[in-house]
């Protein structure tokens, strides 16, 4: 393809069919922010029911009314794990935001949008879901290896699963995305959606 053929591809206006879906994508997006995005579970035979954190765009909420997080805390200062403090995760103040900003480009996109604005969003969500998710991976494995050495008990360190299941002592943890995560990475593909519809009602 020839630049001035790739650019007259870029420069197509989206069709009506293609701005629909885009309008529902950014939807999907913005319910994702007020959704649940990631569930961690805690299971021993002490805690049969399981400890649960479910972790949101904005905050971490825990189960039993909250006190799921207390337990947990109690049980990271026995291995010499940091406890778990909202105010630490400095990325549930900027990822509302970054959320709201793809919207925007999303419906701007809806109502004057090209091809080429379509795939610009495309990738700068991309880097963002990609920075995001690996973000997400080195806090956790922070958690698991900056370990006290003068903790009550001492284990290896470790990297708690992301997705998944694993043994850590005696307990079980289970790591599973959850709802609003599936919104998110709905957005990209209905991106890549909403230009194919363009291309072939052209063709």
């Amino acid at each position: 393809m020839s630049v001035s053929s790739l650019q007259r591809f870029l420069d197509r206006p989206l069709s009506l069919r293609a701005r629909l879906v885009v309008f529902v994508g950014v939807v999907v997006l913005a319910a994702g922010a007020f959704l649940p995005l990631w569930r961690i579970q805690l299971v021993a035979p002490q805690y049969a029911e399981g400890l649960t954190l479910e972790i949101y765009a904005h905050s971490i909420e825990a189960g039993n009314d909250g006190q799921d997080l207390q337990e947990i805390n109690t049980l990271n200062h026995y291995i010499g794990m940091k406890p778990i403090h909202e105010a630490d995760f400095v990325e549930m103040q900027w990822i509302p935001f970054a959320i709201g900003v793809f919207a925007l480009l999303g419906l701007r996109a809806v109502a004057i949008g090209r091809i080429g604005s379509l795939v610009d969003l495309g990738v700068l969500f991309s880097y963002f879901a990609i920075f995001s998710l690996g973000a997400f991976a080195y806090r956790l494995y922070t958690y698991g290896h900056d370990l006290d050495p003068s903790a009550p008990m001492t284990i290896e360190p470790f990297m708690p699963v992301l997705v998944g299941r694993q043994q850590i002592a005696n307990f079980v943890q289970t790591s599973v995305p959850l709802s609003g995560s599936i919104c998110l990475a709905l957005f990209l593909p209905m991106l890549v959606g909403a230009i194919w519809l363009t291309v072939r009602e052209d063709t």
